[in-house]
């Protein structure tokens, strides 16, 4: 976990340069925060390994697409890996090239090609035999020709949770890995549609680099034989996935992770090794660029007991972290401002929405009482952007931190917007 860019000085947990209270006494609570020089680190650690090696970055806007994230991303030279017509827009506004944008997902709408088409992005992963015919009807009726690789599902247990694995064949994504030679003849036949690669994503949140390889070795098979055919394909891209510690440092649950330099490279090296050096290999990050990048401030409203149960209730909750109701997801909890000579007690951290999975960690020792401010971390990536307005709450305020200096990068929503575009019926006589 990055708390070398959350650190505690004097008991007071700051981020790079700044105490945390001092962010919440300005910008209130709940609060998401996250380290500009924390991003760059981690994408760095992506960029030396990449450096001079036939490989490209493409940060997965999924996991978050904040403009000053993206801007962040841009300036230090990243591509991008988006999934809807919305998160094109996004990358344009943040100074994102068009050129470096890889358009992924299972049902891109007509509109949305269309406007990929007039950016002049740099490819579509296609995920279906029916999307190549939608894709090269539109490219047609634009007088363009889409370039294309075919995103394949090569049914790989990444193990991983079951929510969030893609690569198995049971998944919705991709072309079935026996099907993917039919798939790359079909889409070499289509008039206005360029097959330049393939594509695959075996998952997110995985811990080891064998799944990957397991992979690599189903792909580049599959290259070989398309190539066979007559199809050059210049890229492979291997999707994303990497994950990150959830735990602290030193905890006994964290798990061993593949340090991001040595995975690029053990990867860049097997795809060497195969005999494919020309080929140029795609990554596309999302957690584990942002994800312990983030921290969610919230402060606790009361301190309840029901029976031997404790609970801290803060005023954060399902609808601003998701993960915990949808995952059973762990994020490590931590006080901003610790306690001296108060015994931590085991309580749930749960939140207001009136639903039983509305809880952001369970059985977490913690020395507090009501006030008290609780730093959720590892949460810059899906985080805010699974957040909802459920049980009509607006959404977090957000905030970049760039070592002295913290900027106000979303406005905290209110009330009154969230039901601005919504109307009564008239009554009638």
């Amino acid at each position: 976990m990055s708390f070398h860019f959350f650190h505690v000085i004097n008991g007071h947990l700051n981020v790079e340069d700044i105490p945390l209270a001092v962010l919440v006494e300005r910008f209130g609570t709940p609060l998401y925060v996250y380290s500009r020089a924390a991003l760059t680190h981690a994408y760095q650690a992506y960029a030396r390994a990449c450096a001079g090696r036939n490989a490209r970055i493409h940060y997965a806007v999924k996991a978050n697409s904040n403009l000053a994230v993206l801007n962040v991303f841009a300036r230090l030279g990243a591509g991008f890996d988006i999934v809807s017509g919305g998160e094109l827009a996004r990358v344009h506004a943040a100074g994102g090239r068009a050129d470096q944008i890889v358009f992924s997902g299972v049902g891109k709408q007509k509109d949305e090609m269309r406007a990929a088409l007039r950016a002049n992005m740099c490819c579509f992963n296609v995920e279906s035999i029916p999307e190549l015919h939608r894709l090269n009807e539109i490219a047609a009726e634009t007088g363009m020709c889409a370039r294309i690789a075919l995103r394949v599902n090569p049914d790989i247990d990444a193990r991983t949770h079951p929510y969030i694995a893609t690569g198995l064949k049971t998944d919705k994504f991709g072309i079935a890995f026996d099907n993917a030679r039919a798939a790359a003849h079909t889409a070499a036949a289509l008039s206005h549609l360029n097959l330049v690669g393939l594509a695959c994503h075996i998952g997110s949140q995985i811990t080891t680099t064998a799944p990957y390889l397991e992979a690599l070795d189903k792909m580049l098979a599959l290259i070989d034989t398309i190539e066979a055919a007559g199809v050059a394909l210049s890229h492979l891209d291997i999707g994303g996935g990497l994950g990150i510690h959830y735990h602290a440092e030193g905890d006994a649950d964290a798990e061993p992770l593949p340090e991001i330099g040595a995975f690029v490279s053990t990867l860049l090296d097997y795809v060497e090794q195969r005999g494919h050096a020309q080929r140029t290999l795609l990554f596309e990050p999302g957690r584990s660029l942002v994800g312990n990048a983030g921290v969610l401030l919230t402060r606790i409203e009361y301190l309840k007991q029901n029976g031997e149960k404790r609970f801290a209730i803060v005023d954060a909750a399902m609808n601003d972290l998701a993960r915990p109701a949808m995952y059973r997801a762990y994020h490590e909890i931590t006080p901003v401002v610790q306690r001296d000579g108060l015994t931590p007690v085991l309580y749930d951290v749960v939140g207001p929405v009136c639903e039983s999975s509305d809880w952001l960690g369970r059985n977490r020792p913690l020395a507090v009482q009501p006030g008290d401010l609780l730093a959720v971390h590892g949460a810059g990536a899906y985080s805010f952007a699974m957040s909802s307005n459920y049980n009509t709450r607006p959404r977090a305020a957000e905030v970049m931190v760039d070592g002295t200096q913290a900027y106000l990068i979303r406005e905290r929503e209110t009330v009154k917007q969230l039901f601005a575009g919504e109307a009564c019926l008239p009554i009638k006589n």
